[in-house]
């Protein structure tokens, strides 16, 4: 593209080289120039993009966009870098903000070709992305998902670095899908990502809002909860149609923030709201444990199940459902998405012929790990046996916690190793030793992940429940030394086939 049309409606001045020449690509990360590139300088916490420019002008960079607030670098010197090679240098307000507005132009908007489903919230963003993904393709949408656990483009699943890529790969992906003619995006849209302008310029078909609490509360991330609300509300800014939990603690901001500014959907379990959940139950089908409740909606009025366990992915599908409303889809589509849902390490069910229920899930804290196992009693006949270990180089103190946590709360505990990075894993497993030692519950210690999961299967029995908390999605296992390939759920299939193979 012509570089006059990636500057498009954006002031800058020129200030030297020439503009009459095609770009390539837009890249704010010098390592990613190449010929003909255009290479923003971005001013980040840490490092300023401006310090790089002259290593992007030695790698072929046809253009250098610079911030007119920026801390040296002046035009003198810019001059002669620019005059080594020809490269254009343009000057702009803000070259953060307006990263956005240069990749939008320099892939044609793609954007205005997407319908946008955008997520938003503390906890519940990943599963309900992936209902709502489930539910549009079961209705024959061609749909892209941008997330935590992966990015699915065009059909690929893409590792994701961010909840909510930064807006130069966000563009580009959006440009994949629409050469690749898809037309929907579900997306999770992180705190980060709003109030950092990642998603600037999209505009969502509808925009959701789940839950608020205090997890994100940081130095690098929201000095406190008004900063963090104010971040999340800005996503109602640039939207067709508000969803909101009504349960939540925030609601009545949302609710204020959205009126006079855009159509609000609302939905609870057991309250006053546009879409109610009531008479939840557990449910077993098959291989797979989950929960019926009854909708009530002008949308539908009957039960639904979905393949997930416990009262907050009842939250989650409320959240789907309503966009699967306000865009018409048949409620039997909904059904059937909902009613096979699974999320990667998200209460992932190992299918087995034992009558065992074996999940998979990320709870990586006490807090999450107590969530989940308070839910699971709801839905276990027999014990819950949790395999779980805790990650080196992190708070010794959240090792404590989940011991605890796991001893009050499971019936049998095979305490193992999760990422020990560079500790020893015995001595995290000691951590651990230390806060389930305050409890009553038996527990046994097995420092090889992959024996402890085949452990914790073998000794189960139908009506029993296996839980594998704290790695969830993740791939892979970190050492001191090396970095190995380690899937929970490949792990647990291993296990389920061993078992199967020994009677």
């Amino acid at each position: 593209m012509l570089l006059p049309n990636v500057v498009k409606d954006i002031d800058f001045k020129l200030i030297s080289g020439d503009l009459e020449k095609e770009i390539t690509s837009v890249e704010f990360d010098s390592r990613k120039v190449t010929a003909g590139s255009m290479f923003v300088c971005v001013q980040g916490f840490t490092v300023d993009g401006h310090s790089f420019a002259g290593k992007a002008i030695e790698q072929g960079a046809g253009a250098i966009v610079v911030d007119n607030l920026r801390t040296g670098f002046p035009e003198e010197e810019l001059i002669r870098l620019s005059e080594k090679t020809g490269a254009a240098v343009i000057e702009i307000t803000n070259t953060h903000l307006h990263l956005a507005d240069l990749c939008a132009n320099f892939y044609s908007h793609p954007e205005k070709k997407l319908s946008i489903y955008g997520i938003t919230g503390t906890k519940g963003k990943t599963t309900t992305a992936f209902m709502l993904r489930q539910i549009l393709e079961q209705s024959g949408r061609m749909t892209g998902l941008i997330g935590t656990v992966c990015n699915i483009i065009a059909g690929e699943k893409i590792h994701a670095a961010h909840t909510t890529p930064e807006s130069r790969d966000l563009y580009e992906m959006m440009d994949t899908l629409v050469r690749d003619e898809e037309d929907s995006l579900v997306m999770e849209v992180s705190s980060q990502a709003l109030k950092l302008d990642r998603v600037r310029g999209l505009r969502y078909t509808t925009a959701a809002f789940t839950n608020l609490y205090e997890d994100h509360i940081a130095p690098n991330e929201h000095p406190d909860m008004e900063d963090y609300l104010s971040c999340k509300l800005r996503i109602f800014d640039s939207c067709d149609t508000g969803i909101l939990n009504a349960d939540c603690e925030a609601a009545g901001r949302v609710i204020e923030y959205c009126s006079g500014k855009t159509e609000l959907l609302t939905y609870s379990i057991g309250g006053t709201a546009d879409f109610t959940a009531r008479n939840l139950r557990p449910e077993r089908r098959g291989h797979v444990t989950g929960t019926v409740f009854e909708l009530v909606s002008e949308y539908y009025n009957g039960d639904i199940f979905v393949a997930l366990p416990g009262k907050f992915n009842v939250y989650n599908a409320l959240c789907a459902i309503c966009t699967a409303y306000k865009e018409g889809i048949d409620i039997e589509d909904v059904m059937t998405a909902l009613a096979s849902i699974s999320v990667p390490g998200r209460m992932q069910p190992v299918e087995n012929d034992f009558g065992v229920n074996i999940l998979v899930d990320y709870a990586h804290n006490a807090a999450a790990l107590e969530s989940v196992l308070d839910t699971l009693k709801e839905y276990t006949k027999g014990r819950i046996i949790t395999v779980f270990g805790c990650g080196g180089n992190r708070s010794r103190t959240r090792r404590f916690e989940m011991g605890e946590v796991s001893g009050n709360l499971s019936d049998y505990t095979v305490i193992t190793s999760d990422n020990p990075r560079n500790e020893e894993p015995m001595a995290i497993i000691q951590d651990i030793i230390t806060g389930i030692s305050k409890t009553e519950g038996e527990y046994e210690i097995e420092p090889d992940r992959s024996r402890a999961i085949k452990l914790a299967v073998q000794m189960a029995h139908e009506g029993d429940t296996v839980l594998i908390a704290g790695k969830g999605h993740e791939d892979y296992q970190i050492f001191a030394d090396r970095t190995i390939h380690f899937d929970d759920v490949e792990q647990a299939q291993t296990a389920v086939t061993e078992r199967g193979q020994t009677g």
